[in-house]
């Protein structure tokens, strides 16, 4: 029999690429949405998987019978002007509402994706903090799996993140980008990458002991981000001029993030996309939508 997969997040960037997969490896996948979903990342796959609506969580349990894991995809990052109140519903209360059910209905692991992001998104890293907390207090007969991320980029990504941002301004050939000097260093992982240490564990899951487990996934690698514009701007042949410089760093800008991913290497997985050719997939997919 299947194991089954109650999916958060299955219509945006990552979740639509692990719904792919699971789907692809023969998991039985239930997802929520919400009315007014875009589902255009997973029009593909819409009938392959059984949709709740998100104001009834308790559903899925009632009708799919026993779900081996929930993962937790979906997020608000707070950049588009949303309230403090919105991104507290959504990457705190719903989470932890979902865990609590999760676990009264005894399912086996509960996979939390937590994105590494700027200090400067205060509301989304508190939100993500205090459910990592809360989750912490309350693992016991559901195991937790907290699945730090690092810049995670790819085909069909959210047109508000920075690899995003340089390539379509690199495409559109605008005069000028303005950047700072972009001596920070940054871990980027192909999406590809994620998707199959998601699966990994999937596979090894109930090999953890731990109630709680916290588990980051990377390239393992720190590129400058001037490394990266200047590959952009070179696969993409833009003229545009980089202006490397233009822009003063952030308040409290972090100079270097890298995974430590010596835990996945340990199970089997390691990433398997180079920044190159990743950077390259994700510019030949523009416009696939």
């Amino acid at each position: 029999m299947a194991n089954k997969v109650l999916l958060t997040g299955a219509t945006g960037f990552l979740g639509s690429h692990l719904a792919h997969s699971l789907i692809n490896e023969g998991y039985e996948v239930a997802a929520y949405r919400r009315k007014n979903s875009n589902l255009w990342r997973v029009k593909d796959i819409v009938d392959k998987i059984y949709w709740y609506d998100v104001k009834n969580l308790e559903q899925p349990f009632w009708d799919f019978g026993k779900i081996d894991y929930v993962i937790h995809t979906a997020t608000i990052y707070g950049r588009k002007g949303e309230k403090s109140s919105q991104v507290v519903e959504t990457n705190l209360l719903f989470p932890l509402k979902l865990f609590e059910i999760a676990t009264f209905f005894n399912t086996d692991t509960f996979f939390n994706t937590d994105t590494i992001l700027y200090k400067y998104l205060n509301s989304y890293a508190l939100s993500k903090k205090q459910l990592c907390e809360w989750l912490k207090m309350h693992s016991g007969n559901t195991k937790v799996v907290n699945i730090k991320l690092e810049h995670i980029y790819g085909p069909k990504d959210d047109d508000s993140k920075f690899i995003t941002y340089i390539i379509n301004q690199c495409l559109a050939n605008v005069p000028e980008i303005k950047l700072t000097k972009g001596e920070q260093k940054r871990d980027f992982i192909f999406v590809d990458d994620v998707v199959r240490a998601y699966l990994f564990l999937l596979k090894y899951g109930k090999e953890i002991k731990e109630e709680y487990l916290d588990i980051e996934i990377g390239s393992g690698l720190a590129t400058t981000i001037k490394d990266l514009v200047c590959l952009i701007a070179s696969l993409t042949k833009t003229k545009s001029r980089l202006a490397f410089g233009a822009l003063p760093y952030r308040e409290n800008e972090i100079m270097e993030s890298r995974a430590n991913i010596e835990f996945m290497k340990k199970l089997g997985w390691q990433p398997e996309i180079s920044l190159e050719t990743g950077i390259a997939r994700t510019i030949a997919s523009w416009g696939d939508k």
